[in-house]
């Protein structure tokens, strides 16, 4: 049976996203704009983005996850269920790090299935005491999102698995995609059951909701969400197989924070959107951002921990006590290495059966002595794959088992069950060493355990030594996530079972006190890094993040997983013509500084020859002695100087500023530190290489740059060789005097110390030392190189080169996020405004004319 919420799937997976069918709501805690209800309704088409403050401030974050952090099972007499909280789970632990008054509220599924007639009395019972929302699946859509495409798709790929033959992993099934987007889709419309939008924070849990942000941002334009990956995120390589790829990466990208483990994990995302999308990071004092359509989309990169408090009590339970006192001597006189993996194709199980064989065999010493214990918790997952590894598994252990055994030993103790934490503390305590040798795995936090088991608790029998002297010993892969933060472990490549034999032998083999030493250097760590330090980190981060929320506009736009949320200065306006004429009119000394450009000829024009038109415009602005006007461009001084030669009186700055020419009668100026053009020979012959590779791309050369452009080649492609090639330009002119930098379908290498911005604070500060300090200011540009001009404006004002009663038109031409105040739309706009200043501006005297 269909879940009322349930619709059209395909609608659902072509992005139509059509209205959800009526049902039975509950109203939010808080409203955000008391007796608004029409704001629940799902037939409201537009986003909510009210600019109305909450009337009553509730501190609530809404956590989401693919399962909820309870317990459910049937009473004994089949009537109803018994619900606890799920002491494992790590959601549950996560408001340990959130601020005291926080109220925390789930949206997730059960882990058992409720019938559709018993639904609805679960849900208020959850909401009651759990402070839990459910999201009940149907059964079709729950096979194919989580059994498809979640395990047989997305977790494979993101654990570097391709599925190169029918096989062998499984192909990419659109019904599958289909019913994951219908998935996430019921899960958003929980959370906006029960969310207040300007209240509240969303933080998203894992790969099984990656497109959830999409929904949840297309609803609520300022909503302050986050999201974490708890998995690996794969090399562009892989990931680019995806055949939805930029949908996922979209969706994610309308979070305000996205997390991952580790810097490997981050990277890789990163250079996921560069590639497929073409978006670059900058990062600022620590943080690391994506500048995404004027939204800054935070990345934190920090690896989960434990529950301490959590560990430290089960530790001082008393059958857990019995329990290793029973360890100690069913192992007596024994060397115990540890493993505890789920059972997946992912965990190297067998590489570490096959790295203790090797060991026994190059160290006989250790025959009789040294003991695997192997704890396999039971798969999650399931197909041919998993089947295929379990036999293998066996089979290693029956051989080595067979080839090594001795009265009273056998070299592997295989446990293929659940076990509890209890009982998993008392194997860690009479561990000599854990080992961990999974070929990919998102963190992994069987060390960590490990390492605060051993320590043990203060005053207990049970510690790991008697002596009071703590020591562990850890042989990790270097492809999980907790490796990088394990400095005291030994690392090895689990595919080399060699090397890893060895890492084995070194690991049980080692003094002592080098072995006390590791393990206070990873105590330490582990108990400070908890999952309580994660959440508040990730939190105040988020905070952070939005914390700007409010204070912009905010457009939604674009279709299907295209949508993504525009977000722009409150104080980004469009330039008022009757505004700048009237400052205009009443100025006595203007500085003008206009590119060219995209500003006065349109980027798509062939001929960049300027029309009449824009040569009389500029000379009337040139005529007026109140006025000093600039052009101010990337292009060589020989084209703009012929171009504009019958406009005597105005000033060129050409090459981003390199050469100066104050006007037409004056000399050009060299403003550049530094006349030594050899690294010209460097550079050309990568951009030559490139070009040949590119095709529609060109090189310019300019007299002080060298200038690529990919404006007419593909635009995947070119962005993608644009962003190969500023790396490579990069390294190879690292030791000269040159700065690389990509622009609007350009990859430009020019000298240090040449900007726009330069010019313009040249520009103001020699008509201040004239004594004509500049009272009007209009500086109109389109691309990231004016921004330098846009930037220097402020610093002018603040170093007193221009008054603080200046009148200033930053204007960027286009809608877009800019450090301009004002924007006009189009190229048109611009000569439109400049003949509006031209007709007012006092033309030359006679004799001059």
């Amino acid at each position: 049976m269909l879940s009322k919420s349930y619709t059209n799937l395909l609608d659902l997976a072509s992005g139509n996203f059509p209205v959800m069918g009526r049902e039975k709501r509950r109203l939010p805690r808080v409203m955000t704009v008391a007796g608004v209800i029409s704001e629940l309704d799902d037939d409201q088409a537009n986003s909510v983005t009210s600019d109305v403050p909450s009337s009553i401030i509730v501190d609530r974050i809404i956590i989401v996850a693919n399962q909820l952090p309870v317990k459910a099972k049937r009473r004994p007499d089949n009537k109803g269920w018994s619900f606890s909280w799920d002491d494992d789970s790590l959601l549950l632990h996560i408001k340990d790090g959130l601020p005291d008054d926080m109220e925390v509220l789930y949206v997730g599924c059960l882990r058992v299935e409720v019938d559709s007639s018993e639904q609805d009395d679960v849900s208020q019972l959850l909401l009651d005491r759990f402070k839990s929302v459910p999201a009940f699946l149907p059964p079709d859509i729950l096979s194919k999102y989580y059994h498809g495409f979640c395990k047989q798709h997305l977790w494979p790929l993101f654990h570097y698995m391709l599925p190169y033959s029918a096989s062998h992993g499984s192909r990419f099934d659109r019904s599958w995609w289909e019913a994951y987007v219908a998935a996430n889709k019921i899960f958003s419309q929980k959370v906006i059951e029960v969310i207040n939008p300007d209240d509240d924070f969303v933080w998203i849990h894992d790969y099984h909701l990656m497109v959830l942000p999409t929904f949840l941002r297309r609803r609520f334009n300022r909503l302050r969400m986050g999201f974490f990956l708890h998995s690996p995120f794969p090399s562009s390589e892989i990931y680019r197989t995806l055949p939805v790829r930029e949908e996922i990466l979209k969706a994610l990208l309308n979070a305000d924070l996205i997390g991952f483990h580790t810097f490997d994990y981050a990277r890789h995302f990163l250079s996921c959107c560069s590639r497929m999308l073409g978006l670059e990071y900058q990062s600022k004092r620590g943080y690391i951002g994506l500048e995404y359509y004027g939204r800054t989309v935070g990345i934190k990169i920090m690896p989960v921990g434990i529950h301490m408090g959590q560990i430290e009590t089960v530790l001082q339970l008393a059958d857990r006590e019995w329990r290793v006192g029973e360890l100690k001597q069913q192992f007596e006189g024994k060397t115990v290495l540890l493993g505890v993996d789920d059972m997946d194709i992912f965990k190297g199980v067998n590489l570490k059966l096959l790295a203790l064989e090797e060991m026994l065999k190059q160290h006989p010493k250790w025959q009789g002595r040294a003991v695997l214990v192997q704890i396999a918790n039971p798969a999650r997952g399931k197909g041919k794959d998993l089947e295929e590894i379990q036999e293998e598994i066996q089979t290693s252990i029956k051989r080595i088992n067979d080839k090594f055994r001795q009265p009273g030993y056998e070299p592997i103790v295989f446990i293929d069950r659940s076990v509890s934490l209890s009982e998993r503390t008392a194997y860690y305590t009479v561990a000599e060493c854990v080992v961990v040798t999974a070929v990919r795995d998102g963190m992994n936090l069987t060390p960590y355990e490990y390492i605060v088991s051993r320590q043990g608790i203060p005053g207990s029998d049970c510690t790991a030594e008697s002596n009071g002297q703590k020591k562990s010993m850890l042989v990790v892969s270097e492809f999980i996530g907790c490796s990088p933060s394990l400095s005291g472990a030994i690392r090895v490549n689990p595919w080399n079972v060699e090397a890893t034999a060895e890492a084995l032998n070194e690991a049980i083999s080692m003094a002592d006190a080098e072995k006390v030493l590791r393990h206070e250097k990873h105590y330490k760590y582990v108990s400070t890094h908890d999952v309580a330090y994660w959440s508040r980190s990730f939190f105040q981060d988020l905070e952070r993040t939005c914390k700007d929320h409010f204070r912009r506009r905010c457009w939604g736009i674009g279709l299907s997983f295209g949508f993504r949320v525009v977000a722009l200065d409150p104080n980004f306006r469009k330039l008022s013509m009757d505004n700048i004429v009237s400052s205009y009119s009443k100025a006595k000394n203007r500085a003008i500084l206009l590119d060219y450009d995209g500003t006065l000829m349109p980027q798509t024009s062939i001929n960049k020859v300027p029309s009449p038109e824009v040569i009389s415009i500029i000379n009337t602005l040139c005529g007026d002695e109140r006025n000093t006007v600039f052009l101010v461009s990337g292009r060589g001084r020989d084209s703009l100087g012929r171009w504009f030669s019958p406009c005597e009186k105005l000033g060129i700055a050409a090459e981003h500023g390199y050469f100066l020419r104050w006007s037409a009668d004056k000399e050009w100026e060299v403003c550049g530190q530094n006349s030594d053009f050899q690294w010209m020979q460097i550079a050309e012959p990568v951009m030559k290489q490139y070009t040949e590779a590119t095709d529609g791309s060109y090189i310019e050369t300019k007299e002080s740059a060298l200038v690529w452009h990919h404006r007419d080649a593909d635009l995947g492609f070119g962005s993608c060789q644009a962003k190969e090639m500023l790396d490579h330009l990069e390294s190879v002119l690292a030791n000269e005097p040159v700065a690389v930098k990509s622009g609007q379908f350009i990859v430009e290498v020019k000298p240090q110390g040449v900007s726009k911005g330069l010019v313009a604070e040249k520009i103001f500060a020699s008509m201040a030392e004239s004594g004509r300090q500049a009272d009007f200011v209009m500086c109109v540009g389109d691309d990231r190189s004016d921004e330098d001009m846009f930037e220097i404006i402020g610093n002018a004002m603040n170093s007193g080169i221009l008054s603080s009663s200046t009148e200033v038109y930053a204007c960027t031409v286009g809608q877009k996020p800019s450090k301009a105040k004002y924007y006009l739309d189009d190229t048109t706009e611009v000569r439109t405004m400049l003949q509006a200043l031209a007709e007012e501006s006092t033309p030359p005297p006679s004799s001059e004319i």
